[in-house]
């Protein structure tokens, strides 16, 4: 494929043309021994001249694919010459730092590590794997510690970070490592948290797993330490900070409110004092003066003190000084008609046209024949001695227990 800037290849043909697995190419861009970029339809592109620096390096491809050699507890056991209770207690204490991790068949968290890096713990201390463990370990060991989620927390946070350079994405990257509690106490705005949730990297080259995995995933990435949290805490109130520079977070919506005020305040023409009722589509009404609005007596703060229509919704409303007229509003105005009625050309409101509906019974329960009006009938489930049109019964004698029947037969079972 070339694009604007030259042939570049997708990840399953670079991963071809590198001889490595797709899984191998994947931990090698979030390694940065593969450098990757952003193509036009977001997926992630590598360059020709890269594929062919790869090439041009000595030992290719064995060298390439021992850099992203990974193992497992009991093959990096082997490799070190320890037994895998020894391995697994190295891990524990923070000696080695997985890589990755997967589930089993029994969906349990597996850690894996670098080949390489194993080699150089048995190179750099050779005392870890042989004789007693040291106080520090053992104490470690002893009040039950893991380190092993937080480093691979630590290790996955700046891969991310150095993959990126958006103020924004870094923010939410390391906003990961932070809980819901946690996260709304650093940043207090919710737009800014809904950014974050839709810029963070989900996965470092783009691929979504499993829905196991990723529940895995939302588990091992919050921090449970009090001194990571406070460190994840500061980190992000300074990607914050310098994302707050850049570039404020989007709002959706940012001119709903002044629509809003626009459709609001559209019925209405002239100075402040003065209101002029309106038709339809905001045309002055004929042979409507003039007169002075009402003032409500404490109008909120923010708000219009009338909307268009409001004349002809009657009692009902808020009271005033919450931004809406009082009851006293449709008698003051001049040109207003009673609540249910119709302006000149226009249509009744929705609370009135609802009013009306609800004074003749419409939309409602309608009572029964013979039954009690709905402002006297008691409430409360009916007893099954009650009348016998009180049931949905299709018989013409009641059933068990006072019920209609069906067919003059009581229900059976």
């Amino acid at each position: 494929m070339r694009d604007g800037t030259g042939c570049t290849f997708g990840a399953a043909r670079a991963a071809s043309e590198l001889g490595l697995k797709r899984n191998e190419f994947d931990l090698a861009v979030y390694l940065g021994a593969v450098r990757a970029r952003s193509g036009p339809d977001g997926r992630p592109r590598i360059d020709h001249e890269e594929i062919e620096r790869l090439r041009a390096q000595d030992g290719f491809p064995g060298a390439l694919r021992e850099r992203v050699r990974t193992v497992g507890t009991a093959e990096g056991a082997q490799l070190l010459g320890i037994s895998p209770v020894r391995f697994t207690r190295l891990a524990r204490a923070g000696c080695l730092t997985p890589v990755a991790f997967y589930l089993n068949r029994y969906r349990a968290v597996v850690w894996v590590y670098l080949a390489q890096e194993l080699e150089a713990l048995a190179s750099r201390s050779p005392e870890l794997l042989v004789g007693n463990s040291p106080p520090w370990m053992r104490g470690r060991l002893d009040a039950g510690a893991d380190w092993r989620p937080r480093n691979w927390r630590s290790r996955r946070i700046e891969r991310l970070l150095a993959l990126t350079d958006d103020p924004w994405v870094r923010a939410a990257i390391v906003a990961q490592a932070l809980d819901p509690v946690q996260l709304a106490e650093v940043v207090d705005d919710p737009y800014e948290r809904a950014h974050f949730a839709r810029v963070r990297p989900e996965a470092v080259f783009g691929r979504r797993g499993s829905v196991a995995g990723r529940e895995a995933m939302d588990r091992l990435m919050p921090a449970d330490e009090p001194d990571e949290i406070l460190w994840r805490r500061i980190s992000l109130i300074t990607e914050l900070d310098a994302a707050r520079e850049a570039r404020p977070a989007p709002r959706p919506g940012g001119g709903a409110r002044d629509g809003l005020g626009d459709a609001v305040g559209g019925a209405f023409s002239g100075p402040a004092d003065r209101v002029q009722p309106r038709g339809p589509g905001g045309a002055a009404l004929p042979g409507e003066p003039a007169g002075p609005g009402p003032e409500p007596a404490e109008p909120g703060a923010g708000l219009p003190e009338a909307g268009p229509g409001l004349a002809e919704l009657g009692p009902g409303l808020p009271a005033p000084g919450r931004g809406l007229p009082g009851p006293g509003f449709a008698a003051s105005v001049p040109g207003s008609v009673p609540v249910g009625h119709t302006r000149l050309g226009g249509s009744p409101g929705l609370l009135a046209r609802l009013r009306g509906r609800a004074a003749r019974g419409l939309g409602l329960r309608r009572p029964r024949r013979g039954g009690l009006a709905r402002a006297v009938r008691p409430g409360g489930r009916r007893r099954a001695g009650g009348r016998i049109g009180a049931y949905a019964g299709r018989g013409d004698e009641p059933g068990p227990g006072g019920r209609p029947g069906r067919g003059g037969a009581g229900r059976s079972g």
